[in-house]
């Protein structure tokens, strides 16, 4: 063979070489010094949190801050700000995910059958409320409370909640005791003895009372009544044909909860940029105070057959619901792991 036809052999390799690596999209091989420079998009979605920025969402911030969101393939919004149907906002469109009650779930599936939703996991493995009384109160017992006022923010939220569901523990009902609604001023009401007791919660107004140097008790109320407390909510929609999605936000978010249990400090540094002017010595004592009620007595996130249950149970009995025909559709453990 000349020496003229070899070389125009392998000419032809070379081209055939180029225009195999074009069909291939120009990609390179991660070996030796080659690094693809394909870059996968993320995909965005949002969860609205029905509160201003606060200490209590550090798992979420954390999980942002250390890339844990970005690392699973997904560009989070955190949606601040209080809003009265928070669940609607969602159907409506406006977060792919809410933090919400159980509770807030059951009501508002009670008022629109039509919802389609469904809580992938639960963070507050303990519902966060708790009735204050001073430490020398006569108040020893749930019982003990037949009689006294009682303050409370007003008829509404979690904070209502948890003081019937103690009422309802106690076989007491709302006629049994003088309730008052005092705004948010459960601290300034039980200093000034306004009220016998307020109702308010666990890691926030006991905290604010012993820094005033005002000794409490607290009844905590999942030390009466099991209630199902903050989760992850979405649509059933997006849970059927964006499973994984929700699996990797879920699974991202407890590796952000369990960063903060293990090191609170850490939580406190990632919510920095997000709480305008917080405090750090505050924020510290509201996390630590936090992080039981997180850990619950079972695994991160988990949804308890019995404390959905045991909700049901308590919201009907006051008349706030009717039974649920398929309670055990409502939630899903599937997205732990």
């Amino acid at each position: 063979m000349s020496i003229r036809h070899r070389s125009s052999i392998m000419l032809s390799l070379a081209v055939l070489f180029v225009v195999m690596l074009a069909a291939c999209g120009g990609q390179t091989e991660t070996t030796g010094s080659s690094v693809s420079t394909a870059v996968k998009p993320l995909k965005d979605i949002s969860i609205g949190l029905g509160y201003n920025p606060d200490i209590q969402f550090a798992p979420f911030y954390l999980a942002k801050s250390k890339g844990y969101y970005q690392n699973a393939g997904l560009n989070v919004t955190f949606h601040h700000g209080i809003v009265p149907d928070l669940i609607g906002t969602m159907v409506a469109g406006k977060s792919t995910f809410v933090f919400a009650s159980g509770d807030e779930m059951l009501v508002a599936l009670d008022k629109n059958k039509g919802l389609k939703i469904l809580d992938v996991a639960t963070i507050f493995q303990k519902y966060p409320v708790s009735l204050i009384v001073p430490a020398d109160s006569p108040i020893k017992t749930l019982a003990d409370v037949k009689g006294h006022s009682i303050g409370e923010p007003g008829p509404f939220g979690s904070t209502h909640t948890g003081l019937l569901a103690l009422l309802y523990n106690a076989h007491l009902s709302p006629s049994d005791v003088k309730i008052q609604s005092i705004g948010f001023n459960q601290v300034s009401a039980l200093i000034t003895h306004k009220v016998d007791a307020v109702i308010g919660y666990s890691n926030n107004e006991p905290l604010q009372l012993e820094r005033n140097g005002f000794k409490v008790r607290t009844f905590p109320v999942s030390d009466y009544q099991p209630l199902v407390s903050n989760g992850i909510i979405t649509t059933q929609d997006m849970y059927s044909n964006q499973a994984q999605t929700v699996r990797d936000f879920v699974q991202a978010t407890l590796k952000g909860l369990q960063d903060v249990i293990a090191n609170p400090a850490a939580g406190v540094d990632a919510s920095k940029d997000q709480v305008p002017g917080l405090n750090t010595a505050q924020a510290t004592d509201v996390l630590k105070a936090t992080i039981p009620l997180w850990q619950g007595k079972g695994q991160p996130g988990y949804n308890d057959s019995a404390a959905w249950d045991a909700t049901e149970k308590f919201l009907v009995a006051q008349k706030m619901i009717t039974a649920q025909p398929n309670l055990a559709q409502l939630y899903t453990n599937k997205a732990l792991a």
